[in-house]
């Protein structure tokens, strides 16, 4: 009882065994909190396993569900396949039947013809021998001895000359009719061995043998024993921002390749908008398709932005991948601009709940979405600086992209810039700004730009330009996209995230994304050779 008044014989439950014994709690505070703290990571950790075992799981039932549905509906179909071949069948034999039946009573009626012709043919030889006959005999009596020589030379020339003495008496036709008997013996074993065709086993798909590379995708699989009745297969792919196994709500559906004769197939021009794709390939014989192979998911990095047209100077007119020069200023398109804040905020809240939620955004990593602190009016560039920004930010990594000019632009650049850039600011004339600016007013100027100094280059411009930076290598290197010629390197280091940035003045341009850093590039920068250059390379602009 004195312990329980001075406050010791209360017992907190979290002291382990010999100080509880003590009757007061000595474990410091700071001790249950940081035990707490870990505790909760830990039960995070278990809860973060189990949601994502619980959506693994539903993904799964919904493929069996899926599953289900198809057979009973594959079932029907077969059924009905089935009673169709049976028909087509049944149709054959009675056709069969039909034609020989017929060419048996055509040989009956030709034989009966036959036999009825020389029928008659005899009958009109014995009647004409009867007659004959009875004349002879009347001869006989004759006792007039020269109407008896007369009769008699008569009936001679007659007997010489009758059908009955010239009649073959062979019949011309037998009555076997045995050339028309059927034995189908061998075509009843055939019946009774029918059998369901023989369905093709899925393939094999070899992941080691699968490649992703220059926006091609390689998927390349094998038959898990050889069957030289394979006719083809079919290869189908969708694109999917999930990392595990197709699942069977997926927004996109599949697009399929028919006809592959090589157990090889390599898809070419693809954009990488997604982070994954899926593939699965079945093998056809002659009539069927068999089993879809395991999918496989492949990874499909590209570098995804479009301009964004909060951005734009007011004599721009911007659409998601082109901008093109407007001398109304802009007019009759700020509720596009609207729409497209409305769509850019809804996907920074998004981002914003990801971060709270301790899971960062899958796509955007070493790429974020634009910043919020920027102005998002028609105002963040004006006067004579007719640009308009990206709408992603890159803070690390290598990215590709490509612009194209519209025909007889007149003047346009092509680069990165920092977020700061000012309103007033053109791109290159700057210290936070790198481009390629191509002139073609009075005649065609093409040079590298920063900090209001130029590199002019002695090069045809090339129809389309890539853009690769490497921003933790501190270089942005330009190419012609279609021979990946380098251009022009700028190398230096950056102090805070680039964003992509152009100009465009009197006329229009592409903009082409979802592109992964050529090879050629990547082999090219590992060389660091070419026509590259360093800012102290550049020949100071007149202000």
């Amino acid at each position: 009882a004195r312990a329980d008044r001075q406050g010791r014989g209360r017992d907190c439950g979290k002291c382990p065994g010999p100080r509880r014994l003590l009757g007061r709690c000595q474990w410091p505070s700071g001790v249950f909190i940081a035990s707490m703290d870990s505790q909760r990571e830990a039960l995070q950790r278990i809860i973060t396993t189990l949601a994502n075992k619980d959506d693994e799981i539903q993904n799964f039932i919904e493929t069996l569900n899926h599953t289900l549905k198809n057979v009973q509906v594959n079932t029907t179909k077969v059924m009905i396949d089935l009673e169709e071949e049976f028909g087509v069948l049944q149709a054959t034999l009675d056709d069969m039947k039909a034609s020989m039946v017929n060419k048996v009573k055509q040989e009956q009626e030709y034989k009966s013809q036959e036999l009825q012709n020389q029928l008659t043919i005899c009958n009109n030889a014995l009647e004409g021998s009867e007659e004959l006959l009875e004349y002879a005999n009347r001869t006989l009596s004759t006792a007039d001895p020269e109407a008896f020589t007369k009769a008699a030379k008569q009936i001679k020339d007659r007997v010489t000359m009758a059908p009955a003495f010239r009649l073959s008496l062979k019949p011309k036709i037998s009555d076997n009719m045995t050339h028309l008997m059927v034995d189908f013996s061998q075509e009843k074993q055939m019946l009774r061995s029918l059998k369901f065709l023989p369905v093709p086993r899925a393939p094999e798909i070899e992941p080691a043998d699968c490649l992703v590379s220059d926006n091609c995708a390689t998927v390349a699989w094998r038959m898990p024993e050889e069957d030289n009745k394979i006719d083809h297969y079919i290869l189908e792919y969708r694109k999917t921002n999930y990392e595990g196994p197709p699942r069977v709500k997926e927004e996109r559906n599949w697009d399929i390749i028919d006809d592959i004769k090589d157990s090889e197939y390599t898809l070419t021009g693809l954009k990488f908008e997604s982070k994954y794709m899926n593939f699965r390939v079945r093998a056809c014989n002659k009539a069927v398709a068999g089993d879809y192979s395991e999918p496989i998911t492949l990874e499909t990095k590209g570098f995804n932005f479009s301009f964004d047209g909060t951005t734009s100077h007011q004599n721009l007119k911007v659409d998601d991948f082109s901008v093109e020069w407007d001398s109304s200023g802009g007019k009759g398109q700020e509720s596009k601009i609207k729409g497209k804040e409305n769509k850019g905020s809804g996907h920074v809240s998004l981002v914003k709940r990801n971060m709270r939620s301790g899971t960062p955004s899958p796509k955007r990593t070493s790429v974020s979405c634009r910043p919020t602190s920027a102005r998002s009016n028609r105002d963040r560039f004006t006067g004579e600086s007719y640009t308009v920004l990206g709408d992603a930010v890159i803070e690390s990594g290598q990215h590709y992209w490509e612009v194209k000019s519209q025909k007889d632009c007149k003047s346009y650049s092509i680069g990165v810039s920092y977020r700061n850039l000012g309103k007033f600011d053109q791109l290159g004339k700057t210290v936070t700004s790198w481009c390629v600016h191509i002139n073609n007013w009075l005649q065609t100027s093409f040079a590298a730009k920063h900090n209001n100094k130029a590199k002019f280059m002695d090069t045809q411009v090339p129809d389309k330009i890539g853009v690769y930076c490497d921003y933790d290598g501190g270089h942005i290197s330009f190419y012609n996209a279609d021979t990946k010629q380098l251009l022009h390197t700028f190398k230096t280091k950056f102090a805070q995230p680039v964003i992509p940035a152009f100009m465009v003045w009197c006329g229009g341009l592409n903009l082409y994304t979802g592109l992964q850093v050529p090879s050629a590039i990547k082999s090219f920068q590992k060389g660091d050779g070419g026509l590259g250059g360093s800012e102290n390379s550049l020949i100071g602009l007149a202000q």
